[in-house]
């Protein structure tokens, strides 16, 4: 058992609780935190006990596996509030989300025509301004209560809450039903896929109230035609219940990030000034006063020791974040969900079909595309391609760097690696 104490502008004297953080590979780590901590600061300890790279884009999911149901915890969330309202089965997992806050890098990709009634180019500040009043409409498919049977109604979501129409697009007073309070409630993913509950499409989601017992009765549970429109109402949902405490979470690391950056200059010791280069080829070491002989030595121990020391390039690829090995298509694409469904989010992995072979899966406009690499010889050495030899590359790493500074043939360039880190 692991416990560990952390401070970040908390109060030390705070009654602590003990929490249980599970990560992809399903093993746990417990935690003795304060009852004042809030998920963001949960994260950062969590990034600098696994010796993560802290890139602001790590979350504490909340996920129910019973009723197939996870989110994403809110940066300023308290864990220990949280964690009272969950069941005996739930769990916190620790996972990247890179869309935590992508509305706000992006925001006009998030609402298509005639779902927003405001003007697009107004959509930052009105979702933001609690005087304004946004409202977001669309036909979604509702599961009936207590049936299994859905529904295809017209709905309206504005701050005051989640409404359906019982007249067809009517939003007159006597024609709208609340379905769900936004301040008593939360937003989740279904996970599960259609088939537990006979959901007519892939984008499902729901609307569990916080104080429920978690019975299947009480949630509202609803499907999109896609994504865009699934993402579309989740997004709403949590623009209209956090507002302004949503975009200073999105905030807070952009501001701490300009203030490190005054003291990123990196500071040179006495001792590393008065290093000198030195030649150790002959019988003695003598100093090296001539720079362009320095620098030509430095080059040439440089590539002796990668010599030395450098994996065969067959496997040099498996100690990458974004590698993960012999999961099959599915699997790839649920660790593209899970992780944001940005653009540029991609993974690697051995393909299937050719074991020889290898798949990059990358994700652009919300769809998940496949890219075959295929080894090939020229001259007795075997290289990777995945435009058919067009561009070739030595190793998978040098594969990887090339298309994350040029787009080459891909629908966008790499950017955000799928990792799966052990606690």
């Amino acid at each position: 058992m692991i416990s560990v104490y952390y401070n970040s502008n908390l109060n030390l004297f705070s009654p602590s609780q003990i929490v249980k953080i599970f990560s992809e590979d399903g093993l746990g780590k417990v935690v003795e935190i304060p009852a004042d901590m809030t998920a963001r600061d949960l994260c950062q300890l969590l990034v600098y006990k696994s010796h993560c790279v802290d890139d602001n884009s790590w979350a504490l999911v909340e996920h129910h596996p019973l009723l197939g149901l996870e989110r994403c915890l809110e940066d300023h969330e308290l864990v220990v509030h949280v964690q009272a309202s969950m069941n005996s089965d739930s769990r916190f997992l620790f996972r990247k989300n890179y869309a935590k806050y992508e509305f706000f890098r992006n925001p006009l990709t998030f609402f298509p025509d005639g779902c927003v009634l405001i003007p697009r180019s107004s959509l930052f500040q009105n979702f933001l301004t609690t005087s304004s009043c946004p409202e977001i409409q669309g036909h979604l498919y509702v599961k009936e209560v207590g049936r299994k049977s859905w529904k295809k109604v017209y709905m309206f979501l504005r701050r005051s809450g989640l409404y359906c129409s019982t007249k067809g697009t009517s939003k007159e007073p006597r024609h709208l039903q609340l379905l769900a309070d936004l301040e008593d409630s939360n937003i989740f993913t279904v996970i599960t896929g259609k088939k537990q509950h006979g959901a007519p499409t892939d984008y499902e989601f729901c609307i569990k109230p916080n104080k429920g017992r978690g019975e299947m009765k009480e949630l509202r549970m609803l499907c999109a035609e896609d994504e865009q429109g699934r993402t579309c109402w989740m997004t709403a949902f949590r623009l209209f219940k956090y507002g302004i405490v949503l975009y200073q979470n999105y905030k807070i690391p952009q501001q701490r990030k300009t203030l490190l950056s005054h003291f990123s200059a990196p500071v040179r010791s006495v001792s590393e000034n008065s290093l000198v280069a030195m030649d150790f080829s002959g019988r003695i070491g003598r100093v090296i006063d001539n720079p362009v002989e320095a620098q030509s030595a430095a080059m040439e121990e440089g590539h002796a020791w990668r010599v030395r020391h450098e994996p065969t390039t067959d496997v040099i690829h498996i100690a990458q974040l974004w590698f993960h090995g012999r999961i099959t298509r599915e699997e790839s694409h649920r660790i593209i969900h899970q992780q944001g469904q940005v653009d540029g989010l991609f993974l690697l992995r051995v393909s299937q079909s050719n074991p020889k072979a290898f798949v990059l899966t990358l994700c652009h406009h919300q769809k998940i595309k496949h890219f075959q690499i295929l080894p090939c010889e020229e001259d007795g050495q075997v290289f990777f391609s995945l435009d058919d030899g067009s561009t070739k590359f030595t190793d998978l790493i040098q594969l990887v760097e090339f298309y994350q500074l040029n787009r080459g043939v891909l629908p966008c360039k790499l950017k955000h690696p799928c990792t799966v880190v052990a606690l």
